[in-house]
């Protein structure tokens, strides 16, 4: 089981009309706490607001596990939207552990910048010349100068949002892996990316950061101008999703296989 109906729960609703108007509608048939005061938490929204949520619990330290109802666009990280019942969904919930990726940037400049990433990391060039990058895996440089318009590494939560769209790999769950995936690479020119065991940290160094400007993405948060990146799985900070069994994100990623 993933929730308890007995256990003090906080909502949270995005800011568009139907998010606020389904807010209204449980406020009215249930009683919720703060998210200060929670141990579990219903978001409404899309799979961006979701998103959000997760990173504001991680910037709280509050790891709460998060039941989202659909009040957004595609939702493929949320449940359906219903009014009632919720107690005894959440209670018969399935629980999924999704550790994110962390992310630490230097710029050209010599900032640092560290952030979390539940869906992904991405390198993205910033002008039209392409990206020069060298790719390390635990310290090993496996591709001296990929050329490219960028590359990313996805979870198996995220791989089935930008990465896939890369035409990489949708992953299992529960594989331990990572995907490395490039972004229109042009050479190495047979290259389509590989998966990486999750306990080993990916490195990359941008080769001329001055002419050929890169970005780094970790999921909302964006770093101009870096000079080097690197990305691991952070075991230490993983966070619980709930699903209703019937509709659960194992089945779900395994199912986009299939989809057309």
């Amino acid at each position: 089981m993933g929730g308890d109906a007995n256990k003090p729960t906080a909502l949270m609703a995005s800011p568009t009309e139907s998010a606020q108007a389904a807010e209204q509608l449980l406020r009215g048939q249930y009683n919720f706490v703060p998210l200060e005061e929670a141990e579990q938490v219903v978001a409404l929204g899309g799979d961006g607001f979701l998103l959000q949520t997760l990173h504001e619990m991680l910037a709280r330290d509050r790891l709460c596990p998060i039941f989202g109802m659909n009040r957004g666009t595609v939702g493929f990280l949320m449940n359906d939207w219903r009014l009632e019942g919720l107690r005894e969904r959440v209670d018969g919930a399935k629980s999924f552990s999704v550790p994110p990726l962390r992310m630490d940037a230097v710029t050209v400049s010599g900032e640092t910048f560290s952030s979390p990433a539940i869906n992904e990391v991405s390198l993205l060039r910033e002008t039209r010349q392409t990206a020069g990058i060298e790719v390390t895996v635990n310290g090993r440089v496996v591709i001296p100068e990929l050329v490219c318009d960028g590359v990313l590494v996805a979870t198996p939560a995220g791989s089935t949002a930008y990465n896939l769209s890369a035409q990489g790999p949708i992953l299992p769950l529960n594989s331990r892996l990572v995907a490395l995936t490039p972004i229109s690479p042009f050479r190495p020119r047979r290259w389509r990316g590989a998966l990486i065991p999750d306990d080993l940290k990916i490195a990359f160094r941008v080769l001329d950061p001055v002419k050929r400007p890169v970005s780094a993405v970790a999921d909302q948060l964006e770093v101009r101008d870096v000079a080097t990146v690197e990305v691991c799985v952070d075991k230490g900070q993983a966070l619980t999703l709930l699903f209703d069994p019937e509709h659960a994100l194992d089945e779900r990623i395994t199912m986009e296989q299939f989809a057309f």
